[in-house]
């Protein structure tokens, strides 16, 4: 029971303390996870960035899944997941029942612009982080430098681009095994 309520009240941390969303976590989940907690390794968590990526629902909640049911099977997944999203919806109902009154206060409208601030900050921070530890070769900066042209240049779905390019780098380290 000792680890489910740890499991808890990290996530319950993690999530109290962050603003901007589920990518806004992701610095966060990092140190708390892989540097304090020792729970998962930078590669294992940037595996759950990628499959959290990939399934519906947001990013940080998806991760606090995988990492709960890493710890302790489906019973971990659930106190992480609801630990993560514990303290937004209470936020979230306190801010609902009083936003309409305050949101024309200037000081509200500063603040709210100094959050975006912040978030956008934290969101650049796990990019540079993940781009470190993601691209370790010519053949990553091809894919990372082509997935990201076409997303934005052109009206190629971005499901059909995560397809290709995970089945591009199955068979690029299927040759590499074949040819080693």
């Amino acid at each position: 029971m000792k680890e489910l309520l740890d499991l808890f009240l990290t996530f319950c941390k993690i999530g109290g303390f962050t603003f901007g969303g589920g990518y806004a976590m992701l610095p966060i989940i990092q140190k708390e996870i892989v540097e304090k907690k020792r729970w998962a390794t930078n590669d294992e968590v940037m595996d759950y960035y990628a499959i959290s990526q990939c399934t519906p629902g947001v990013i940080a909640v998806n991760t606090a899944t995988f990492i709960g049911y890493k710890r302790k099977g489906i019973i971990g997944s659930i106190f992480a997941t609801f630990g993560i999203v514990f303290p937004s919806l209470i936020i979230i109902t306190t801010i609902a029942m009083f936003f309409q009154h305050f949101q024309d206060y200037p000081i509200v409208q500063h603040a709210l612009g100094g959050i975006r601030v912040a978030v956008a900050a934290l969101i650049t921070s796990t990019i540079i982080k993940m781009w470190k530890q993601s691209i370790k070769n010519w053949i990553g900066i091809i894919l990372f430098s082509s997935s990201f042209i076409l997303i934005t240049f052109t009206n190629i779905s971005p499901v059909i681009i995560i397809i290709f390019g995970g089945l591009l780098g199955a068979f690029i380290n299927l040759n590499k095994k074949v040819d080693a």
